[in-house]
């Protein structure tokens, strides 16, 4: 493909991008894979140019563009991108109108940006939420110690005790090590929140929002396979990946349950008030995870961002109810906004007043209220806060 018809390519896909961010639509990874599908004469240099097209368009726009060439104009504004590429030749962009305006600039819509400053993420804090996240990974201490295992990418020790950091786009899927369970796929800052939480083995520990549980397989991997996890979700498909993740990793002692939203309680009634550690990874806006998802900054409003904080108070106190006398509870967000993290933690405070607050002991991040906070440009990690609490 010629230069003007991977740009007029990329166009086309940031077009979907914004329709799916107005309605709830698929993420921009899954719009390009579906894309580049239906486009299969695009040879792998074609589709490494548009994707980087796409993404630095995104980065580029603060405020949902009007459509996929506004955004695209940003990157010519900006001289990331030659404007005699918008040359009108076949399969290329028309050229650029008198007076046609590209996608306004910034880190997010404004009212996001005020948030985000209210919570003191501001200048280089935000600017650091765009910039592209390296490759982390976890060395599976079930399979491997990080002194042995031996990868064919270059990797630097990050501050987690088994984490690894390899460039943006290594292809580790394509290793062994991954293949054979011997590395997970895990942000430094998602490997510093469950070592937070000082889970010991024979315990009875809950994961209350698993997902395809990342982070159920990181806390069998520092029980030493000693205990028993719960790996709870209300979403079924994500859940369902957690089984092979889990053979493959040789982690035994993970059972997962499905649960039904709002009735979350009766089907973990068996372990309510014997649990000796509920961990909650919230559902949240996930600010901090721009660097990886640029575009979920264009899907988030006021309202879901009060949605996202109300869901959290309910799962903080159905965690409470499940927790057993002298057990412990952590909450964690991907989130950088107070509303979602120190705020939350201060409300379940006040609502359990018999509870009490647990430091968080760890080598990253700096006191947010009565927990702690990584933010991208401090600690080169996602954006996460995280809080402990000890059940009386």
């Amino acid at each position: 493909m010629r230069p003007a018809a991977r740009v007029q390519s990329a166009i086309e896909i940031l077009d979907n991008v914004i329709e799916a961010a107005a309605t709830g639509g698929p993420p921009a990874d899954r719009i390009l894979a579906e894309w580049f599908r239906g486009h299969r004469f695009a040879g792998s240099k074609d589709r490494r140019a548009i994707r980087d097209l796409v993404y630095d368009a995104i980065r580029a726009c603060g405020p949902v563009p009007e459509s996929g060439r506004a955004a695209m104009l940003r990157l010519v504004e900006s001289g990331l991108l030659p404007e005699d590429l918008f040359d009108g030749s076949d399969y290329g962009p028309a050229p650029i109108a008198k007076g046609e305006g590209a996608a306004k600039c910034g880190v997010a819509p404004d009212w996001l940006v005020a948030r985000l400053a209210a919570s003191e993420i501001a200048g280089p804090e935000a600017d650091a939420l765009l910039e592209r996240a390296p490759l982390d990974l976890r060395v599976n201490a079930l399979k491997a110690s990080r002194a042995s295992i031996q990868l064919p990418f270059e990797a630097v020790e990050t501050d987690a005790p088994q984490g690894l950091r390899l460039p943006p786009g290594s292809p580790i899927e394509q290793d062994a090590a991954w293949r054979d369970g011997l590395v997970e796929v895990q942000d430094t800052g998602s490997q510093l929140a469950c070592i937070a939480a000082g889970v010991e083995q024979g315990e009875t520990v809950l994961d209350l929002c698993a997902g395809a549980g990342g982070k159920s397989l990181h806390l069998a991997a520092i029980m030493k396979n000693a205990g028993r996890i719960v790996a709870s979700d209300i979403d079924r498909t994500r859940l369902s990946r957690l089984a092979p993740r889990a053979e493959r990793a040789g982690a035994t002692m993970i059972e997962t349950r499905l649960l039904d939203p709002k009735k979350e309680l009766e089907a973990l009634s068996d372990i309510a008030g014997q649990v000796d550690h509920v961990f909650v990874d919230a559902p949240c806006s996930g600010t901090g995870t721009w660097r990886r998802k640029p575009e979920a900054r264009w899907r988030l409003t006021p309202e879901r961002l009060a949605a996202f904080s109300a869901t959290q108070d309910m799962l903080l106190d159905l965690a409470a109810r499940l927790v057993r006398p002298g057990g412990k509870l952590h909450f964690v967000t991907c989130s950088l906004l107070d509303e979602e993290g120190a705020d939350r933690a201060a409300a379940f405070l006040a609502r359990h007043q018999d509870w009490s607050a647990q430091p968080i002991d760890l080598p990253s991040g700096r006191a947010r209220g009565v927990g702690r906070r990584l933010t991208p440009y401090h600690d080169g990690t996602d954006g996460f806060f995280i809080a402990g609490f000890v059940s009386p």
